[in-house]
């Protein structure tokens, strides 16, 4: 038993005071270190930056290269359809020399992300993203068929009209 009358594990049931966080905080500015974010400060500053990603791109009118056909070009990966979007032409033409296709003519629509999202997803009737610069490496994005992203009709995290909370 503890001083707090419970058993072994009591003690990884009591919630710490915020100010302990504080104080941690001023002892190891006091030593000179930067203390290391924790995982939840981590996670929150990438929701952050992820949340100002999206709104850029929903805001922003991207290359929408097409087919032979004129149907808008996209990839199926991981049981998901993409919708391959593209900030610029030199990041189209990136794609275009990973796929071996330079010398080909390279027709596209210039297409807002937010329409990308809204319309066009829900339209594809399968589960459906955008995937941003797909030849960038890092400096691409994924945009996910989920909650938040795309129309509750076409997210495949929202059962029953309920996103996951």
């Amino acid at each position: 038993m503890t001083e707090l009358g419970g058993g072994a594990d009591s003690a990884a049931h009591i919630r710490r005071s915020r100010l302990s966080e504080y104080a941690e905080t001023a002892e190891a500015d006091a030593s000179g270190e930067i203390p290391a974010p924790s995982q939840a400060e981590d996670v929150a500053r990438r929701r952050r930056e992820f949340a100002a990603l999206l709104g850029e791109f929903r805001r922003t009118a991207v290359l929408l290269p097409l087919d032979t056909d004129e149907v808008p070009l996209t990839a199926d990966y991981g049981g998901i359809r993409w919708i391959l979007a593209f900030s610029n032409e030199s990041s189209l033409a990136r794609f275009a020399i990973a796929r071996g296709e330079e010398e080909r003519e390279w027709a596209y629509q210039r297409v807002l992300g937010a329409r990308l999202l809204d319309a066009a997803v829900p339209a594809v009737g399968v589960p459906c993203g955008v995937a941003l610069d797909a030849a960038d490496g890092d400096e691409g994005a994924l945009f996910p068929p989920v909650a938040g992203i795309v129309p509750d009709s076409a997210a495949v995290d929202v059962r029953n009209g309920e996103a996951p909370r």
